[in-house]
């Protein structure tokens, strides 16, 4: 199947990988397929692509990779929306604000996404987490921290 993306132009996608939201995004409700791509040479950051129009797609991470101690317990209700029955079919990542330069780049903390990766289901998971942002620092220590 072919897209129009906003990163990479046209492409060409197996409809296999395309990742349900049974509710939307919040703020692109309508929008209810994405795929993951892949950033070339850079195995940081994907882009969650709407299949259906350029936009929205979003630059995600995995937000472990920023935050040891992140963690999050899932509601009842997105347990059943995606239809998730172990652990180890979940997926989380986080919707990253690339800013220029880029140290001063943020990460939403408080509102991750959330993939059944086995069933490929959906979820902007708006947790409420106070002790969590929705522009925490992608590079918490910085290099010029470090140096000091």
């Amino acid at each position: 199947m072919l897209i129009e993306t906003r990163y990479f132009g046209e492409i060409e996608i197996n409809e296999d990988t395309i990742i349900h939201f049974p509710k939307g995004i919040p703020g692109f409700v309508d929008e209810k397929q994405f795929v993951l791509l892949d950033v070339e040479d850079n195995p940081v950051f994907q882009v969650l692509q709407s299949t259906n129009n350029v936009d929205p797609a979003f630059i995600v991470t995995n937000p472990f990779r920023t935050v040891r101690d992140y963690q999050f317990d899932l509601d009842e209700n997105t347990l059943e929306l995606l239809e998730i029955e172990a652990e180890e079919e979940v997926g989380v990542l986080s919707i990253v604000s690339l800013k220029d330069p880029l140290n001063d780049s943020t990460i939403n903390l408080q509102a991750p996404i959330v993939l059944n990766t086995k069933k490929l289901l959906g979820k902007q998971y708006i947790t409420n987490l106070k002790s969590f942002s929705t522009k925490a620092s992608l590079f918490p220590h910085s290099i010029e921290e470090k140096v000091k």
